[in-house]
């Protein structure tokens, strides 16, 4: 009998390794708040990418970087698939995937993700998740569920607070519990941010722009670039709003962008006429949506730019407070980016997921709509299917009959856009 050597892992691959090394440094490197004040040496994760870089290049026979800030220009202009890289897994990545934004210079979202979510905790990531369970053990102590939720909806819905509006968040009694939180993760606006003496709000996900030059702005935020120039928000002169105040940026990215996602389905599942509570029982998942017969699904909402990350990240869905279905949905945005989105993620899921399907956001609010038209097919379920007569359930609802699913998803509206998630 032949020996069957197991398939090695994506994840453990030598140049995919060296790629999150590489994503490491760029984050490192955009850390440096003040480049004028910078003295060598460079960071030793920049020095240990670029080390291991100029090696494989070597052994490639491909011309290596010169230095860091070659490898940097790289980062900024060099699709991933076109390093010279030959052990690299064949599609991983996208034509267009870069580990730092062209237009801005500013790493992309999926730089982070290689390098937090693909390789380790960052001082950013690890930044989010304290503040995030500083805000629950706050809001347990005082067994404030409310509380909670407020704290996150102004996470969602105010990144950026003017003199004015800084002093009406203080007022705010619901947020006493998290008094001392607010005060630590909004922060005064760097000068960078201002031209001729105003900020620019994004309109749709309601940051400020970054002026990119003397007449362009650009948007942090992927989706708002996938669908074009960033529309222009608020503009706020600094001589009349004093000073002004934004979310820290690890909080802009891991909280702001998916929570309005997440609030954008709250508005749209409420228009239909169904109940929908937000982050139930301290966070346990996103969105719970009760239908007029009882029938409650669990939704978390992921904005991730590479799916077979989030694949690999895939669990079930916490058991509390009770649901029948439960599902991750994806801005459909991510899936029209990248088709293979949706299969990617199924490949990806380990068996901790239990079966866990991933749906876009227009997918949802249309599985929605069938299910209170009276239909029962399988469009009209968000869980794994069933294998017999009635609906799927959920932990702490009824008996399961699922069998494992595939990632079998509703078909798509035709011709209609994604939710905009301003």
């Amino acid at each position: 009998m032949t020996d069957q050597q197991p398939t090695p892992d994506w994840l453990f691959n030598p140049d995919v390794v060296l790629l999150r090394d590489v994503a490491t440094a760029v984050l490192h490197l955009a850390a440096v708040d003040d480049l004028d004040a910078f003295i060598l040496p460079y960071p030793p994760s920049a020095q240990r990418a670029l080390d291991a870089l100029v090696l494989q290049c070597l052994r490639n026979e491909a011309r290596p970087p010169t230095g860091v800030p070659e490898m940097m220009r790289w980062a900024r202009a060099r699709p991933l698939g076109n390093w010279p890289l030959d052990q690299l897994p064949p599609d991983l990545f996208d034509i267009a995937d870069r580990l730092i934004d062209e237009d801005s210079g500013e790493p992309a979202q999926l730089c982070h993700e290689l390098a937090v979510r693909g390789y380790g905790d960052s001082t950013g990531r690890q930044y989010d998740r304290m503040v995030i369970h500083e805000a629950l053990r706050a809001c347990r102590a005082m067994s404030s569920p409310e509380s909670y939720t407020a704290f996150r909806r102004l996470l969602v819905t105010r990144p950026v607070l003017t003199e004015e509006e800084w002093a009406e968040v203080s007022c705010d009694l619901f947020l006493d519990p998290v008094r001392f939180l607010v005060e630590e993760i909004y922060a005064p606006v760097p000068a960078g941010f201002r031209r001729d003496g105003s900020y620019l709000c994004c309109h749709r996900c309601l940051t400020l722009l970054h002026p990119v030059s003397d007449t362009e702005w650009w948007c942090e935020r992927d989706q708002c670039r996938h669908r074009g120039p960033a529309p222009h928000g608020r503009e706020l002169v600094a001589a009349q709003v004093g000073e002004v105040r934004q979310l820290r940026k690890p909080l802009r990215l891991s909280v702001t962008g998916p929570g309005q996602a997440e609030t954008s389905l709250e508005g749209e599942l409420r228009a239909l006429g169904l109940t929908v509570e937000m982050w139930p029982n301290y966070d346990s998942y996103d969105v719970r949506v009760t239908f007029p017969d009882g029938h409650v699904w669990a939704v978390d909402v992921k904005d991730w730019a590479h799916p077979a990350f989030l694949g690999r990240s895939a669990t079930a869905v916490r058991a509390e407070p009770p649901y029948d279905e439960a599902c991750w949905v994806v801005p459909e945005f991510r899936v029209r980016a990248r088709r293979d989105y949706l299969d990617s993620y199924a490949r990806e899921r380990g068996a901790q997921a239990g079966g866990l399907r991933l749906l876009t956001d227009r997918q949802l609010v249309r599985a929605a709509r069938l299910r209170l038209s009276g239909d029962r097919g399988p469009d009209a379920f968000i869980g794994p299917l069933p294998t017999g007569a009635g609906g799927p359930s959920g932990p702490g609802r009824r008996a399961t009959g699922n069998r494992p699913a595939d990632n079998t998803t509703p078909a798509e509206d035709a011709g209609q856009d994604g939710v905009d998630d301003a």
